[in-house]
């Protein structure tokens, strides 16, 4: 009874919201078969990650991190999006999700149906790879080949630059572009749906505050609670595709 009267307090403030923004963490990826990285059993329980200056100074550490990359791919060939990530689809399609901000690296808020230029990738994305000097982009099978020979290393074939998945290294600048559009999406909107992040990652993190700050509402969806729920409008603490398919049926 309390979660579906949650449910129908969601329903209202998304009716009552013309300018929606979210913010997914891997909460809502886990539905899909993909494990949280942190969490037991996670990849990074099993494998220590890399830091980012070590990429760059060690040529070992750079076959480790491709290692490790052929190994999550196959934990995400198999993934597909979910009930959740359809849900946003559908709200996205009524005109009132402006943006996706998500600190997930899987491409699966575009592979449900999200226009590329509306979903903000905090940590990078996987699915592709690209020079760290010129920017250019590779696609995986290309460097698949390479490193399957022999863990060759691939090189940019127009620089001469290392070539790294496109993604956010521990240690590496959080993306400047990204930033600043995930701050302008945060100050423009008048409700902020924060799903499936533990909320405890910075700078990330700090958008709820700033959303709530600001004037908009704030909404949690997570299976556990988090350090954010005390300045929250509502929270839900439920399985996230169930919870946000039922609260988009208008």
């Amino acid at each position: 009874m309390i979660l579906q009267d949650n449910i129908n307090r969601l329903k209202r403030l998304l009716k009552e919201s013309h300018r929606i923004t979210v913010f997914t963490g891997a909460g809502i990826s886990t539905e899909s078969g993909i494990p949280d990285f942190r969490s037991p059993g996670g990849l990074w329980t099993k494998h220590k990650p890399i830091q980012f200056q070590d990429f760059i100074t060690s040529a070992e550490k750079r076959k480790e991190s491709w290692r490790i990359k052929l190994k999550l791919d196959s934990m995400l060939a198999t993934a597909t999006p979910n009930k959740g990530h359809k849900a946003l689809v559908t709200l996205f399609e009524s005109g009132r999700l402006s943006s996706v901000i998500t600190q997930n690296i899987d491409g699966l808020h575009q592979a449900s149906g999200i226009p590329d230029d509306r979903v903000i990738e905090l940590h990078g994305n996987t699915t592709y790879a690209a020079c760290l000097d010129c920017k250019k982009r590779y696609e995986l099978d290309v460097i698949k080949k390479i490193f399957d020979v022999d863990e060759t290393l691939p090189v940019c074939d127009d620089c001469g630059g290392m070539i790294k998945t496109a993604t956010i290294s521990f240690g590496q600048a959080m993306p400047e572009e990204e930033m600043k559009k995930a701050e302008k999406e945060t100050l423009d909107c008048d409700l902020f749906l924060a799903i499936g992040s533990s909320l405890v990652v910075y700078p990330a993190a700090g958008f709820p505050i700033m959303a709530k700050q600001n004037g908009a509402k704030l909404v949690i969806i997570n299976r556990d609670e988090t350090p954010l729920d005390e300045i929250a409008d509502l929270v839900i603490n439920s399985e996230i595709g169930e919870t946000l398919s039922e609260a988009v049926k208008m």
